[in-house]
């Protein structure tokens, strides 16, 4: 794991110097059922997408609040990334998408009777939005009624 003093200096200053968000409290709600009843989601910060959708757009000041829709079944052999950070090494989810987006593994749950379902799609954000205010106002409401529609219990949260 890197430390503070391996990224580059821009990346140190920015990272001293910004507003982090506390979210105070907490929401949380448990889970009224066992895993093996619950239909879940994959929801990641990858910045993947499908071949013939547009890619996160990198201009968008503060970080692009958009997100992709990533249908169930999809081989995770076909994303493209476009996440643009500097502060990781891509290589491993570049040679394995399934590392932030694990369709597979979540397919070997469903098989093994540990999750009832998988939903019908997932959900793909860029990470690294430094300005997320839209992101919370407009796209997370979006992105939770699809979930809702889609009767989807759980979520598995990325981050990347």
């Amino acid at each position: 794991m890197a430390t503070l003093s391996d990224l580059p200096l821009r990346w140190q200053l920015f990272l001293r110097t910004y507003r982090w968000r506390a979210i105070d409290p907490v929401p949380w709600t448990p889970l009224r059922k066992p895993l093996s009843e619950c239909r879940a989601a994959l929801v990641s910060s990858a910045g993947f997408s499908l071949p013939d959708q547009a890619p996160f757009d990198e201009s968008v000041r503060g970080g692009d609040f958009s997100f992709r829709v990533i249908p169930g079944g999809t081989d995770p052999k076909v994303l493209v990334n476009s996440q643009h950070s500097e502060v990781f090494d891509h290589r491993g989810m570049l040679d394995d998408p399934n590392l932030a987006f694990p369709l597979d593994r979540l397919s070997e749950l469903v098989g093994r009777g540990r999750l009832s379902s998988a939903a019908a799609a997932h959900l793909s954000f860029m990470g690294s939005i430094t300005a997320p205010g839209r992101l919370v106002q407009q796209t997370a409401p979006e992105a939770a009624a699809l979930l809702v529609k889609d009767r989807v219990d759980i979520a598995l949260l990325v981050p990347v």
